[in-house]
């Protein structure tokens, strides 16, 4: 599913380049459920956006659901996102003008489109997540918790193979987050997706099958 190698990626501060992402091997196997752990600083949030196409490396190997996107232009790494890839944002990133069921049809837009199947798939998420009765409300007229259902729901709208989280639990109370993450985490399991989250919470870490160090990723200097 996934298989990362040799992969760099740095920035520009005037004269001064900063590591953001130093990564020597990573194999993330379909199926599996992995937390990408570490302190503030290592890179999780940039080594995230690099599984998603949304960053290129500056070097290396980058092979997600079958396909080497370190090879890719800007809009077939956009293409690729949209056909195979959840994404779950700390900030939910939903769209206030819009309701639940728009909300998650936007995400439908750039994967299997957004006719009346995506619709159906759409409101059948939001049932199963318990927001049947809230199709119609607006981002500011739901709760933190129900929000992030409905940002579940979107990124499940395309039925993606891969699933990418950061720091899901960042922006709400533990009691809600962890409940929300933990329906997340069952309706993978159903559907045999692999989900791959980012987190510096030893909390969210425990609930994934898997724990990976991001300093221990690092290549030796």
């Amino acid at each position: 599913m996934i298989r990362l190698h040799d992969v760099h990626k740095d920035y520009a501060f005037g004269e001064r380049r900063v590591t953001a992402c130093d990564v020597g091997d990573l194999r993330i196997e379909a199926g599996e459920q992995v937390a990408l752990v570490g302190r503030s600083g290592t890179g999780k949030t940039t080594l995230l956006h690099i599984l998603a196409g949304i960053l290129r490396p500056d070097r290396g190997e980058v092979e997600v659901v079958g396909a080497r996107i370190d090879r890719m232009s800007e809009a077939a790494r956009d293409r690729h996102r949209g056909r195979h890839i959840g994404m779950v944002y700390q900030t939910f990133n939903l769209l206030q003008p819009f309701s639940a069921l728009e909300n998650v049809l936007l995400g439908a837009l750039f994967g299997r489109g957004a006719g009346g199947e995506a619709k159906s798939r759409a409101e059948t998420l939001l049932q199963r997540v318990g927001l049947g009765d809230r199709l119609h409300h607006r981002p500011s007229e739901l709760s933190v918790g129900q929000v992030q259902r409905v940002a579940i729901c979107r990124a499940l709208v395309n039925d993606p193979e891969l699933i990418l989280m950061d720091e899901p639990l960042g922006n709400q109370d533990r009691t809600t987050g962890v409940q929300v993450l933990d329906l997340l985490l069952q309706m993978a399991r159903d559907g045999n997706k692999t989900v791959v989250m980012v987190t510096h919470d030893p909390e969210s870490a425990k609930r994934m099958q898997r724990t990976v160090e991001l300093e221990t990723l690092r290549r030796p200097a």
